[in-house]
Order: structure tokens, then C-alpha cells, then sequence
């Protein structure tokens, strides 16, 4: 099965400070059609306004990634951790038994743009931890690269989950496949561009979800840059 998700079939929240596309059921959003895809439950397009911010607030039990597109976010944590996370870099929170974390765009005339993503844990209850990673565009032009994974592989931040993310640059003639498991799911979430996935045409911000295939082809891309997912059914 092959279902695409037209970014603007997306929830959508205007706070001000902040504006948010949520591709699954997320807050004051809710579709029964769209509560997550396999063990991902959280896919948030942020847009922070300069100057603010989320405020101090608690996860449990979530694996969260953050991928930030523009711009810097800041994130402090009551695990001691103070970093700045800058494009390119893959960061990984393990919500575990409990954390608490405040993210926050310190810039005075720029947006921060990033996107915040949820996996379920496959274990509960953990230590909470942290990782961040930077992945230079040369490791994602032309290809699938894995940023996050179960075990770390390929030097990728390592998530308590089933679950593995890839990220990819890909334009004019650059094409990647990625070889599926049938009994599992995949999602892609094109980030910008244009983009051929499996012959269908994806635009800034459109999804495909995928059940049941071996293959994944991506071709044709016009300035996209692209996240996959491989996610437990």
C-alpha cells in the first residue's frame, strides 16, 4: 500500500510565537485517520518566532528527535544538558523515566525552523538520555544516510526504539532506493523540494506511507531534501 499525504491535509496551529504543521494527531489536532504510522507518533514542522520559545515542560517514555532546517535551537535539560543545535545536527532525547527541557530560538531577527519528531520506545521507564550528532550535507547528497538507528550504526544517534531514520539530499540526477521489509512500515517526509517517490510526485512538505513493499525508489528530485523512516508495524 502507498498513501500520500498532501501537506496541506496536515493539522496546522497558529499560537504567534509559535506556527506548527502536525502530520499525525497531535494537541488540539485530532484525526482517527492520522494518530501516527507504525511506532511513529510525531512529526511537528516548527516555526519558532525570534526571541521565544517552548518553556520548561516534561516528556515521559518518548523517543524525540530534533531536526532543525534553520536557524538555532536552543535546548536545556534537567539531565545538565545546555547545547545549541544548528542544521545538520541530528539531536536525540530519551524521555525515559522522566525529563524535563525548555527549547528556545535566542536569535533577534530570524526564525527557527525545525522539525519535531516522536518514536516510540520499544523499552520504559530507561534513564533519561541525550545525543546529538552532525551529519555534513556531502554524507546525505545523493544518497540515504542513517542519522538515527536502534544500535548506532554507521556512527547514526542510537534510539530505544524499532525504528530507523535516514536523511537525504537529492537533485537533478541523484537517486537512492532503500530495500523494504513487506511485514513492516515506512514513511517519507519530503522536507523541501520535489521529489519521485516510487514513481509518485512529492512536493515540500507531502508524505508517503508504505505498507506491505519491498522497495523504496526516489528519483528526480529537484532540490529536496528527504527523511525516511523504517518503523516496527
Amino acid at each position: 500500500m502507498f498513501q500520500i499525504r498532501r501537506s496541506d491535509a496536515r493539522g496546522y496551529a497558529d499560537h504567534g510565537w509559535l506556527k506548527s504543521h502536525h502530520s499525525f494527531s497531535f494537541a488540539e489536532y485530532f484525526d482517527p485517520a492520522w494518530m501516527g504510522w507504525g511506532n511513529l507518533r510525531v512529526i511537528n514542522e516548527d516555526r519558532i518566532a525570534p526571541g521565544t520559545g517552548f518553556g520548561t515542560h516534561g516528556h515521559r517514555d518518548m523517543e524525540i528527535i530534533s531536526y532543525v532546517l534553520q536557524g538555532n535551537l536552543a535546548h536545556k535539560d534537567s539531565m545538565g544538558n545546555v547545547k545549541g543545535i544548528p542544521p545538520g545536527d541530528v539531536q536525540r532525547m530519551s524521555a525515559g523515566s522522566g525529563v524535563r527541557h525548555s527549547e528556545f530560538n535566542h536569535a533577534p531577527n530570524s526564525t527557527t525552523h525545525f522539525l519535531q519528531i516522536w518514536i516510540e520506545p520499544n523499552v520504559h521507564g530507561i534513564e533519561p538520555g541525550y545525543e546529538q550528532k552532525s551529519f555534513a550535507e556531502a554524507e546525505k547528497r545523493g544518497q540515504l544516510r542513517l542519522v538515527a538507528s536502534n544500535d548506532g550504526a554507521e556512527g547514526s544517534v542510537t534510539i530505544h526504539a524499532d525504528a530507523a531514520m535516514y536523511a537525504g539530499l537529492l537533485d537533478g540526477n541523484d537517486a537512492a532506493e532503500l530495500t523494504l521489509n513487506p511485514a513492516r512500515k515506512a514513511y517519507v517526509h519530503l522536507v523541501r523540494g520535489e521529489l519521485d517517490v516510487n514513481g509518485q510526485r512529492l512536493h515540500g512538505g507531502d508524505a508517503a506511507a508504505l505498507t506491505g513493499e519491498s522497495r523504496l525508489a526516489l528519483a528526480n528530485g529537484k532540490d529536496a531534501e528527504v527523511l525516511v523512516f523504517d518503523l516496527a508495524a
